[in-house]
């Protein structure tokens, strides 16, 4: 007599292979081998009749039957999961895997230092902490949630504001003392900017406004960079004139190692945001994070 399948079991399988990205990975991430992956999901492929993946020497790639397997497989996993939380009346006790995206230097230094507590205060959580230059795209299922700046125009996303933040403008004072400080918004043209290619905002606009006063300029500099963190220690270094989110700079302009430069100018929000799925909203592992880090940011300010 043949083994019952369990279907939630190969959903959990094809989920987990799709959220690793290939058989390798997969095989690190389930404790078996290579070739045991390949068979797994070959014979999941027969029992459905469908084939789920397209398999090339290089990479993976859903088919139009994997994609709808994929997407309702992770619902009903998340059903299924707060089911049985409901069941057992376990909600102040969340398990199973969360995965967490955020941006590279921000994730470094305020969520990985966050989700060390979270992980000791539910041990039962096994949280996978992923760090990208750019938010991933929407249609991105690779992670439940995503820590950026801005509130995403998007009514498929949940977007739970965890704390204000500004994009202020800022320079060593040697920059200052040897370049001068600007005044207006276009003093800043004639300045050495540090630039940061990150997100969608144009590469070297900065947009100012004060009041009903809107100013554009286009800055220029010898020095540029995707990582937020590289940019800060060159405007330490005293290379030029930086904008960046308060939350990546306060310390310094505490210390004097930075001033802010145009105060009376605001630029664009860079409201700190936990994003995630719709039907993740029942989650308790969502849940409990969510409102970890809306605490913990809120002690901080």
């Amino acid at each position: 007599m043949s083994t019952p399948v369990s279907a939630p079991s190969e959903m959990t399988f094809f989920s987990t292979l799709m959220a690793c990205g290939s058989f390798s990975g997969a095989a690190i991430e389930l404790g078996i081998t290579t070739p045991a992956v390949s068979k797994r999901l070959t014979n999941l492929e027969a029992r459905l009749g469908v084939r789920l993946l397209n398999r090339t020497s290089r990479r993976i790639s859903l088919t139009p039957e994997g994609e709808l397997y994929l997407a309702r497989a992770r619902l009903i996993l998340v059903e299924i999961d707060d089911l049985e939380r409901l069941l057992t009346q376990s909600t102040d006790a969340p398990k199973g895997l969360l995965r967490v995206n955020a941006t590279l230097g921000f994730g470094r230094n305020h969520i990985a230092p966050l989700i060390s507590k979270y992980a000791k205060q539910y041990p039962g959580v096994q949280v996978q902490l992923q760090l990208t230059v750019n938010p991933p795209p929407i249609t991105d299922d690779s992670f439940d949630l995503c820590i950026r700046f801005g509130e995403p125009p998007d009514s498929r996303l949940i977007a739970r504001k965890l704390a204000s933040n500004r994009r202020l403008i800022c320079a060593a004072p040697q920059y200052l003392k040897s370049h001068g400080t600007p005044k207006v918004p276009n003093d800043l043209a004639r300045h050495s900017c540090i630039l940061i290619r990150q997100g969608d905002e144009a590469y070297g606009t900065w947009h100012l406004a004060s009041g009903n006063k809107r100013e554009t300029v286009k800055v220029r500099g010898n020095l540029s960079t995707n990582d937020g963190e590289i940019a800060v220690n060159w405007a330490l270094a005293g290379h030029g004139v930086l904008k960046r989110a308060e939350w990546d700079i306060e310390k310094y302009l505490q210390s004097g190692r930075l001033v802010q430069l145009l105060g009376d100018w605001n630029t664009s929000s860079a409201d700190i945001y936990a994003v995630y799925p719709q039907a993740l909203h029942l989650s308790a592992r969502i849940r409990t994070f969510v409102d970890f880090l809306t605490k913990e940011f809120g002690l901080r300010h």
